[in-house]
């Protein structure tokens, strides 16, 4: 099915940008609530993208290694560990994660389809096709 077909328009792909910008500023401000220096969250910030290496096998490996690092699952249960755990890292390294893949979702960057990795849930990327 082309991304076309699928991909969001108007008020909801507005939406769901705003609702990026939201997690990104809030993950933001739990980082600082950690006490770590911000001198750290620049390196982890970028750590998310590692799953991009997947599309060296292809698309459809690159949109699983892609997809598994930019959902908001993975981060939100680390930070549950983290404040289980006691663990001030941990929960840095959540914030961070979270604020990554709202910073992405803030500027249209979704979850990959396995046809291409310009082809996300939110639009396609890059140079538009549309007529």
């Amino acid at each position: 099915m082309p991304v076309e077909n699928n991909a969001l328009r108007g008020a909801p792909l507005v939406l769901l940008r705003v609702e990026g910008a939201s997690v990104f500023a809030a993950s933001s401000y739990a980082f600082a609530l950690t006490g770590l220096p911000w001198s750290f969250y620049a390196a982890p910030f970028f750590a998310p993208d590692l799953g991009m290496l997947g599309y060296l096998g292809g698309p459809r490996i690159g949109a699983v290694t892609y997809n598994a690092l930019h959902f908001y699952a993975l981060p939100l249960l680390l930070g549950v560990l983290g404040l289980l755990a006691g663990q001030p890292l941990f929960q840095a390294i959540a914030a961070i994660w979270a604020a990554h893949i709202g910073f992405d979702r803030m500027f249209g960057y979704g979850l990959k389809y396995a046809s291409a990795f310009t082809d996300t849930h939110l639009d396609r990327i890059g140079v538009r096709a549309r007529t």
